[in-house]
């Protein structure tokens, strides 16, 4: 069976071919943008942030700063991780909705159950992206609570890493299954349904946001990526179960 890491580097592949490239220049610009302008405004205010976290840490864990201050660089990095993909995805939302429905009549010879091509994309996948917002958004602010929680604080970047491979491929796998009409929530549960490929999926897509500059160029692949996984893993999920049917052919 496909595994999460051959996709990503079919999906890649694919989207620079002639017939498909087109449609991720776009994406690349706006990406670009946001990425410059993040970079900047953390680079400004890293030390006070730093100064302010250690500030809160109580003295009788002063012994314990050779540990906390490399938990809060990882901390802040995971922030930014996120912020820097909500911000991305709603901007290009719309161009990688077109791109997952190219791939598909593209890798599979036939159209997503919901092909109405720009208009939807243009219109309803900024609607799916504020859906995917509104579940992310307050496990963000847990885990940011946690991460300023004496002790409890030192599990915290270990829980980032977990969601930020699940937020990945709630993001991503999203588009193919939108574009054939599947729920939010029934996607949710076809996701835990395949739980390992979902997470290593995830995990890739992830390590591959942390590439500097590299992920622009790369994150266009995570949905061409994203589409090969949904015909190989979620596709033949029967809706609102865990069990297989045979897909549509």
């Amino acid at each position: 069976m496909l595994d999460a890491f051959t996709a990503l580097s079919r999906g890649t592949r694919l989207v620079y071919t002639p017939g498909l490239r087109r449609y991720v220049f776009l994406p690349i610009l706006a990406n670009l943008v946001v990425y410059a302008a993040m970079l900047s405004y953390v680079l400004t205010h890293f030390g006070g942030w730093l100064e302010s976290w250690m500030a809160m840490v109580p003295s009788w864990l002063d012994w314990l700063s050779w540990l906390i201050w490399p938990l809060f660089v990882l901390s802040l990095g995971l922030i930014v991780f996120f912020s820097f993909t909500l911000v991305t995805q709603l901007i290009a939302a719309p161009f990688y909705g077109l791109l997952a429905e190219r791939v598909e009549r593209e890798v599979t010879g036939r159209p997503p159950l919901d092909d109405r091509g720009l208009m939807r994309t243009g219109v309803d996948a900024l609607g799916r992206e504020l859906v995917k917002l509104g579940y992310i958004l307050p496990r963000m602010l847990a885990l940011f609570v946690i991460g300023w929680i004496p002790l409890l604080n030192l599990v915290a970047p270990l829980l980032w890493l977990l969601f930020s491979a699940w937020m990945m491929a709630v993001t991503y796998l999203d588009y193919p299954m939108d574009n054939n009409k599947v729920t939010f929530a029934d996607m949710r549960r076809r996701l835990a349904a395949r739980r390992w490929p979902t997470l290593t999926y995830g995990g890739w897509v992830m390590l591959i946001t942390w590439l500097p500059l590299a992920n622009l160029f790369l994150l266009p692949g995570a949905v061409a990526g994203a589409v090969l996984m949904w015909d190989g893993h979620y596709r033949a999920l029967a809706p609102k179960a865990g069990r297989a049917t045979p897909p549509v052919r």
